[in-house]
């Protein structure tokens, strides 16, 4: 979590399972967009992080998938949404190496 002036501004959230961390949550406050938060929080927990790092953002999302992919995320599959809670088309992206 980041705060400023005791506001939460940024949420970086994780999971383990099967031995695949998942980024559940990166979230910040859209008056802290463009500050670099993002990529801070990223950088203080990916290294903590075990290999691969997946996640999942909405194909029609290209400020996210920009981000991911600046920070070395590669696209491993594309769905059609049908499977997630959202039911917008979306991207599972992975890391393996930093």
């Amino acid at each position: 979590m980041a705060l400023r002036d005791d506001a939460i501004v940024g949420v970086l959230a994780i999971s383990i399972e099967k031995g695949i961390t998942w980024i559940d949550q990166l979230y910040q406050d859209p008056d802290a967009i463009d500050e670099g938060l993002g990529s801070h929080m990223l950088a203080l927990l990916l290294p903590a992080m075990g290999r691969p790092v997946r996640l999942y953002t909405i194909q029609q999302n290209s400020r996210a998938r920009h981000f991911f992919e600046a920070h070395g995320f590669c696209a491993k599959t594309f769905s059609n949404g049908e499977d997630n809670e959202e039911r917008c088309p979306d991207i599972l992206y992975e890391l393996l190496d930093t």
